[in-house]
């Protein structure tokens, strides 16, 4: 996944495929409507990174490719971190456990303006990299920023009180961590495996879970 055009839209409807499952397995428990879309949205910003691979390789307008690049980016670095812990909040059930995820999602809040400031102030880019596209975004003190990304989007996982969650949340962070020490440079564009691994997880627990909702941990 996402080493080549190919791969981004072979991995992009791959994803799409495991979102549709998930739709098809809510069995009326509307409350998981937004987590069972959420691998339909991620395996379309994976397709849509194939046309920022056509661009550079001058298969596309140049029009065509900024605007990929933009939505690429918007949705990577601006809509996730707000996104993900608002989706764990919604899900969970009115319960103090629920007020843990508020930080998490005010903290989203906060790393979205950051980038999203740093975006449209500075100059976007992106470029051919070995086997990956390397983004490039003004950013000051980029390592802080992806470092409070990552607790924004993996940190409500593990401290939401559900096993299936922290287990997930734990896996997630491991992944997340390989991923930035492996290529710092392609990290956005290797998004691609949290995508996979989203999308996998929560088609696996619409599959197999009880209509009640998992058991918390204890504590």
């Amino acid at each position: 996944m996402c080493f080549s055009p190919q791969g981004d839209l072979i991995g992009g409807a791959v994803v799409v495929a495991i979102g549709i499952d998930a739709c098809l397995h809510l069995r009326q428990r509307f409350e998981y409507v937004p987590i069972a879309v959420l691998p339909l949205v991620l395996g379309l910003h994976q397709i849509d990174e194939a046309f920022v691979w056509w661009w550079l390789q001058g298969h596309v307008a140049r029009g065509i490719g900024l605007a990929a690049m933009w939505i690429y980016l918007l949705f990577a670095l601006v809509v996730l971190p707000t996104l993900v812990p608002l989706l764990i909040f919604f899900f969970m059930p009115r319960s103090p456990q629920r007020w843990r995820i508020v930080p998490f999602v005010i903290l989203g809040v906060i790393v979205s303006v950051i980038l999203l400031e740093a975006m449209l102030v500075g100059d976007p880019r992106v470029q051919l990299g070995t086997f990956h596209l390397a983004y490039t975004i003004e950013l000051r003190n980029g390592i802080a920023v992806i470092g409070l990304y990552v607790v924004a989007t993996c940190g409500p996982l593990l401290v939401s009180g559900y096993r299936p969650m922290v287990w997930f949340g734990m896996v997630n962070l491991v992944a997340v961590i390989i991923l930035a020490l492996l290529c710092a440079s392609g990290f956005t564009s290797l998004w691609c495996f949290y995508a996979a691994l989203v999308s996998g997880a929560v088609t696996l627990h619409l599959r197999f879970s009880k209509h009640e909702p998992p058991a918390l941990v204890s504590s």
